[in-house]
């Protein structure tokens, strides 16, 4: 039985999938937003890789998983975040001070929160992964 929320399954799985130790998994139905999550966690150095399939319905992700994931998953209700808000985030989803990685929505598109900070813009916290 699967859930209604696409994106929170895809990350549980990887989660899930991680800590029993597997070297790849398969997320699907694919969708942008979930994309541009694994790019985030691919640029930060939580998977080794990913690749979009076309199965000829909504396409699926194999994802190719380094061993790297501790914990991640959404977060849910959406929460706004200033750009000088994150440190208040960090606390409450994250196990230490720069440990781990916020992923955030921006009108500039997918990113981490050390890039919104940088740009010095906010968004919504979307995920979190250490």
């Amino acid at each position: 039985m699967t859930g209604n929320d696409p994106f929170t399954n895809a990350l549980a799985g990887m989660d899930n999938a991680e800590s029993v130790g597997h070297l790849s998994y398969t997320v699907e139905p694919a969708s942008n937003i979930i994309g541009s999550v694994l790019e985030v966690l691919y640029d930060r150095g939580y998977v080794d890789g990913f690749q979009y399939v076309d199965d000829g319905k909504a396409g699926k992700f194999e994802v190719e998983l380094k061993g790297a994931i501790n914990e991640c998953g959404a977060v849910k209700p959406r929460y706004s975040a200033g750009a000088d808000e994150f440190e208040k985030w960090e606390k409450r989803y994250l196990p230490a001070r720069d440990y781990g990685t916020l992923i955030v929505t921006t009108s500039h598109g997918v990113m981490s929160h050390y890039e919104a900070r940088e740009e010095g813009i906010g968004g919504q916290v979307i995920a979190y992964v250490y």
